[in-house]
């Protein structure tokens, strides 16, 4: 797995410095990104937009006016981000130490792709949605930098009801401040998200003083959103936002309704064979500060607070790019997607751990007493679990295919 990771590194690191050394040309269809238009921004138009601008001036002066660094620096957080997905995955399955499982399951939420279904949209990539992408970088940088912020917020949202010190809060509220420097599409879909798990902390009875403080490290990074709106929304900038539904997912699909769907795939699966599969102990208990059930409780309530929140910022990212459109010159750039992206991703992982744990559904439908279900329900669970395999598998194929495709310089609209 080590051998497949740094394959893939270097995979990356060969596609991003191709990508980087494309001209300026909008008719390009060669390896074609954004990362040569971010470059040009920075280098010569000195337009920083996002704290990667910083990154990438100095990279650039470094190399001597070469692109290998920010190809070298953008390859980096890409297998950095493999990393921190392994250590999630075996956070929220309970491992102690790396293996070849988790990283493989790593391997596979860094390339999974939708559903590709011809009749729904005939583009791979941009008729759908999709947590991994290679062609937009700072994105790149804000899903790293994401994935830590949420990796330390699970921490905090374990111990914060009795205790929150200092140094906790403000390791937080500086990681997303960074996060949101980069790109502010995670806050649009964390913060209110947040907000939503705080109000329902404080109806079950978590002290308002918890609530209030956790909530508030996440105003540092309101501030760097008003910097980054004033810079990209602008009096001068002739851009601004408007209320247009489904305009950003009608702009490449053919179905776009299905399109959702197909890129909603395995997650939606899973929700189905796991909704099969709660009891109704499971059912009555998860709102619970603390669980003292019957064996594989634990471990199931836990996961489903992380997974109940991965699909909150869905929700919130899905509504917002329903809704929201830019206006201006960026009216067909869909860049209130990023946030919905990134937070695919994270159902992504989740929904795989979720997924594997319905491997254990006989212990699963275990009544308290001890009584097992009746078997049509077990074969019922059973077969949503396998369908929800073989829906991952092809999607698995699909992120490979279209990765082995971008490799040999393809555009990103590949049919």
């Amino acid at each position: 797995m080590w051998a497949l990771t740094a394959a893939y590194g270097l995979a990356c690191l060969y596609l991003y410095y191709m990508q980087s050394v494309q001209p300026l040309d909008y008719n390009n269809r060669y390896f074609q990104s954004d990362l040569p238009y971010h470059i040009s921004m920075i280098v010569e138009d000195g337009w920083y937009y996002s704290f990667t601008a910083y990154v990438y001036q100095a990279l650039y002066f470094l190399c001597g006016g070469d692109t290998a660094g920010i190809a070298l620096f953008l390859a980096a957080v890409t297998v950095a981000t493999l990393l921190l997905t392994e250590r999630l995955l075996r956070r929220m399955a309970g491992a102690q130490h790396r293996s070849w499982a988790t990283m493989a399951g790593a391997l596979l939420v860094n390339l999974v792709m939708p559903f590709y279904l011809k009749w729904a949209g005939s583009y791979r990539y941009v008729s759908y949605q999709s947590g991994n992408l290679w062609h937009n970088s700072t994105y790149l940088c804000m899903r790293l930098l994401a994935l830590g912020a949420l990796l330390y917020y699970q921490g905090l949202s374990e111990d914060y009801r009795e205790k929150l010190t200092g140094r906790q809060w403000l390791v937080f509220a500086l990681l997303l401040v960074v996060c949101t420097g980069v790109k502010p599409s995670f806050l649009t879909v964390f913060a209110p998200a947040l907000a939503l798990k705080l109000l329902w902390d404080l109806c079950h009875g978590v002290r308002f003083r918890q609530v209030f403080l956790l909530g508030a490290a996440v105003l540092p990074a309101c501030g760097v959103v008003l910097w980054q709106n004033a810079v990209l929304f602008g009096e001068d900038t002739g851009n601004g936002m408007t209320f247009a539904p489904w305009y950003t997912f009608s702009l490449h699909a053919d179905r776009p309704k299905l399109a959702v769907l197909c890129s909603l795939a395995f997650p939606l699966a899973v929700l189905g064979a796991s909704l099969l599969a709660m009891t109704r102990q499971q059912w009555r208990q998860l709102g619970a500060v603390r669980e003292d059930v019957w064996p594989g409780g634990v471990y199931q309530l836990r996961l489903n607070r992380a997974y109940i929140f991965g699909w909150l910022m869905a929700l919130v990212g899905f509504a917002e790019a329903l809704c929201l459109v830019e206006t201006g010159s960026r009216s067909r750039d869909g860049n209130f997607l990023w946030g919905y992206l990134f937070a695919l991703f994270w159902l992504y992982a989740v929904s795989l751990v979720k997924w594997l744990s319905l491997r254990n559904v006989d212990i699963m439908l275990l009544t308290p007493e001890g009584g097992r279900p009746r078997s049509v329900r077990l074969l019922l669970v059973r077969a949503a679990y396998v369908v929800a395999g073989g829906i991952l598998l092809y999607q698995f194929y699909c992120g490979v295919f279209f990765f082995a495709r971008l490799l040999c310089g393809e555009t990103y609209f590949m049919t």
